[in-house]
């Protein structure tokens, strides 16, 4: 059963920059979806993962100054989440004129080069997030016609879609998640793409001969860190790596990895703090 914890915060001011930097924090002890509340946001975390104890932890040392978090906690059902969904937040959403991102419950549709059908559940990964946004560009702007891509911690497989649509020939997308990886299966197919490749796991579902044009990896700076060396391995020379889950003040410290195991910088991008960075290997 993919039940989820459900916990409310009250952030008081409550301003983005705050809010930004708790779901950050929750990220890291497992929380994985984020949604806007009036007077802070609810987060969703796995109910196997969720730590009471780890959750104490990141309220009594937030990091920021001058705001006072409250929060309450519940259990909810994991087919619960596409009615959540429908109900308080996930709209259509537009991509530049270039890329329409909606569910199979909208009606009244924007007009755009891409359709793509997302129906998330609790899969991360609908388009709203500054991250998604920084590597849904980085897609359309980039020539992947012919070219093989990897989308690691691919969430609902929405960029995985996208850059099917886009041109790509080869498309393999993995997460580490079950309940995710059963998502992204669903959505390839309400896309019309069953030729992109799911695994299931993390950078051991890597195999020896994997070889990628291009490599986007949109989750968050510590697994960034860690996993850099295992997505250089299965590129090659020439090959791009899109980097994006990460603020603004974790650019250098991505950068100084990267370089270390054979990437170059290109560039970056931001929104409101949150980072996207573009690189290549030499």
């Amino acid at each position: 059963m993919n039940d989820y914890t459900k916990v409310t915060f009250a952030v008081n001011p409550c301003e983005e920059a705050a809010t930004d930097v708790l779901a950050a924090l929750l990220a890291e002890i497992g929380f994985e979806s984020f949604v806007p509340e009036e007077g802070g946001m609810s987060a969703y975390a796995p109910l196997t993962l969720f730590s009471a104890e780890a959750l104490a932890a990141v309220v009594d040392d937030f990091p920021l100054d001058g705001f006072s978090i409250t929060y309450t906690a519940e259990n909810i059902e994991g087919e619960d989440w596409n009615a959540e969904w429908e109900k308080n937040y996930f709209q259509p959403i537009v991509i530049d004129d270039k890329c329409v991102i909606h569910s199979t419950f909208h009606t009244d549709v924007p007009q755009a080069r891409y359709d793509i059908l997302i129906d998330p559940k609790m899969a991360f990964g609908t388009g709203y997030h500054q991250t998604t946004c920084h590597m849904l560009r980085a897609i359309l702007a980039a020539d992947m016609r012919g070219k093989s891509v990897l989308d690691m911690g691919c969430g609902t497989a929405l960029l995985a879609i996208l850059a099917r649509m886009h041109g790509a020939e080869k498309v393999v997308a993995i997460d580490i998640d079950e309940f995710a990886y059963e998502n992204a299966k669903e959505n390839i197919l309400l896309n019309g793409t069953p030729d992109i490749e799911v695994r299931l796991g993390g950078v051991e579902a890597l195999r020896g001969d994997d070889c990628f044009d291009y490599v986007i990896a949109n989750i968050n700076r510590n697994i960034l860190l860690a996993d850099i060396k295992h997505y250089v391995r299965c590129m090659h020379k020439g090959s791009v790596i899109f980097l994006s889950g990460f603020y603004v003040e974790d650019i250098e410290a991505l950068k100084a990895e990267a370089e270390r195991w054979g990437l170059g910088y290109v560039g970056s991008a931001e929104d409101n703090r949150w980072a996207m960075m573009e690189l290549v290997k030499d």
